[in-house]
């Protein structure tokens, strides 16, 4: 590209250098990726710059007059993909997907949650809009279009290419088989850029939606065998152990394990469940394992054993396909199971889901009263929610398998001046302070339910399981989080903020016992398992990723869906082995006997969803396709 060609394309270049500055700058403001060497450094910085000059240089190919206009536009779309997510990554620490963009069923209920979350500061991430249109139209002679040749186009792409490939080039040596890493956000950010990784992950929805079309029985062969040398024998002493019961799982909104046995100026947070603990079985190692679906992929995981998507929430996207969930296996044990929950049933795409898990109903907010005077923040009160659901499963045939999903303790961790029992904290994180007087309040409000049920003479023939559903405090807030634990956050620190509570409390077992804590490393893939044994329910010739969190076959091993992964000696996350007793970081060869297990099953859990295989390992489909690999071996 000559001289005489530099003022054809000097809107274009002038547009394309501003989102290059303004997208390196939102790198290093507004996402924490980590970097580790000058190199790395190098393919952040260019890594926008290909998809920019690709996108802007399509309007090269335009007439005169609407190039500029393009440009201006392209400008304006590229700018709200950054905003949005900016915003996003705030709370959850992640970038968002494709998947994520089609839950707009779930946008009604975001109001306060993006209120919370938007800075005025944002605003900026337009600012170069503003200044291309003032000079669109206040300097005509800057913006004035001429004749581009097809030899200066060809040129123009060809530049284009060359920094495309030089990208990739230098990132695939820095990290090899990089594509291959679609759980790992951050690596693809870091490496191929915000752009092109939306445009990659385009590339993999599509991918996603051809691989139920070709899948077939024969595809779960490989899978069939892991799980069958994988399977775990269940405890002798707790199986059976609950047969009969009802079981009632609270699924605990945001709350993690630091809460637990902590205090605040010498008030308890969570006093209740530190003295359920003390008749329960506690598992003190317990971790969430869930991604971008949050609370609704920590109930996939509960009633499927399965891992959540890396992409966007699996009720969403995979909600009609055919799973052998707990609901559906009870069943045929004379159980009825149901779901609570005071919110609108649509949301995380409920109502089609629960179908497909096998639940016989769902109370959703139109099976509760609620007005302004029990409602706050996200909607029903945990203390009115939890008892009038109480009331509701009074309704139910027994034994019934009932999962209650509790709502005040969500961001922005919202709670009306007499629900405060314990003073806000004082860090730097308004989210952090806010959430400790949430997480009391909800602890007080389980208080009162098990009461309840002990009142209306549910408690005595139920399990009652607590366990969190996600972290409530993201990575964004470390700092705070380390004034507040008097630690610094590391990436193994983070790891560890990850436990989340799992409380097990079966009266007329564990009642009056002293306190039962398991150390264990576990995670929620192993609560499916756990509560079909203690049912008496073999899940030998069941598809689950879990093991039973008695049984002393179990193995010490947790996977977090973003490849992170947790043993009783190690922390693998982010590229990096950690002794688990001293939190150091150790030689990787010390991690890498559990990476290749890490890896295949997730991916093995992710053609399960992808595929629909599951609707073969019932049918006649599977097991001739089983019995014909068995005939050729």
């Amino acid at each position: 590209m000559n001289k005489s060609t530099f003022p054809k394309v000097q809107f274009l270049l002038l547009a394309t250098v501003f989102m290059w500055i303004k997208t390196y700058i939102v790198y290093k403001t507004s996402f924490d990726i980590k970097i580790e060497s000058w190199m790395q450094e190098f393919i952040l910085f260019i890594n926008p710059l290909s998809f920019l000059l690709f996108v802007f240089g399509l309007s090269l190919f335009m007439k005169e007059k609407r190039r500029n206009v393009y440009i201006i536009i392209v400008t304006l779309l590229a700018s709200g993909i950054l905003f949005a997510n900016v915003v996003f990554y705030r709370f959850f620490n992640d970038f968002i997907t494709i998947p994520v963009l089609l839950q707009t069923k779930n946008m009604a209920d975001l109001g306060s949650s993006f209120s919370e979350l938007f800075k005025f500061s944002d605003l900026l991430l337009f600012l170069d809009v503003i200044i291309l249109i003032a000079l669109y139209y206040l300097k005509p002679n800057f913006t004035k279009i001429q004749l581009i040749s097809k030899k200066e186009r060809r040129f123009y792409y060809l530049i284009t290419a060359a920094v495309f490939f030089f990208n990739l080039g230098l990132s695939e040596a820095e990290r090899p088989e990089l594509l291959t890493r679609t759980f790992d956000r951050e690596i693809l950010i870091k490496n191929i850029g915000t752009y092109n990784y939306h445009v990659y992950d385009i590339v993999l929805q599509s991918k996603s939606s051809a691989q139920r079309a070709l899948a077939d029985g024969s595809s779960f062969v490989d899978i069939e065998n892991y799980l069958n040398a994988n399977y775990k024998k269940p405890s002798e002493e707790t199986f059976n152990m609950a047969n009969g019961k009802n079981i009632i799982l609270v699924s605990m909104e945001s709350t993690q394990s630091f809460v637990i046995n902590e205090t605040v100026e010498g008030e308890e947070i969570t006093p209740f469940l530190n003295d359920l603990i003390e008749d329960s079985y506690y598992f003190e190692n317990f971790y969430h394992q869930t991604a971008q679906g949050k609370t609704s992929d920590s109930e996939f995981i509960l009633d499927n054993s399965l891992y959540p998507l890396g992409r966007g929430a699996v009720f969403f996207t995979h909600g009609s396909n055919e799973y052998t969930a707990t609901p559906k296996i009870i069943k045929e044990h004379g159980y009825y199971s149901s779901v609570l929950h005071a919110n609108n049933k649509s949301f995380w795409n409920r109502d089609i889901m629960y179908d497909s898990l096998g639940y016989d109903h769902f109370f959703d907010i139109e099976s509760y009263e609620v007005n302004d005077e029990n409602s706050v923040g996200w909607g029903l009160k945990d203390k009115e929610f939890l008892e009038q659901s109480v009331d509701l499963m009074k309704t139910q045939p027994q034994p019934f398998y009932s999962k209650l999903i509790t709502l005040t303790n969500h961001f922005p961790f919202e709670l009306d001046e007499e629900d405060k029992m314990i003073d806000e904290l004082t860090t730097r994180s308004r989210t952090l302070n806010r959430y400790i007087p949430t997480v009391r309040y909800q602890d007080e409000a389980l208080k009162h339910f098990v009461q309840k049920l002990k009142d209306e003479g549910l408690y005595e023939n139920s399990i009652l399981v607590f366990y969190g559903d996600h972290y409530g405090i993201s990575e964004n807030h470390n700092v705070a989080m380390g004034e507040f634990l008097g630690r610094e956050v590391t990436s193994f620190e983070s790891v560890q903020l990850q436990r989340v509570p799992l409380i097990i409390h079966i009266p007329g077992v564990t009642d009056g016992d002293k306190s039962k804590v398991i150390s264990d490393v576990s995670g929620q893939i192993d609560l499916k398992p756990t509560i079909l044994h203690l049912l008496g329910i073999e899940t030998k010739n069941d598809v689950h990723f879990g093991a039973d969190l008695f049984s002393d076959k179990k193995v010490e091993f947790t996977v977090l869906r973003d490849g992170s992964f947790i043993t009783d000696k190690y922390v693998y996350t982010k590229s990096t082995c950690y002794d688990k007793e001293t939190g150091l970081e150790i030689e990787a060869t010390n991690c890498e006997p559990y990476m290749e297990k890490a890896t295949q099953e997730l991916d093995y859990s992710d053609q399960i969803v992808y595929g629909d295989l599951l609707r073969f390992y019932n049918g006649t489909d599977y097991k001739e396709e089983l019995e014909e690999a068995e005939v050729t071996e």
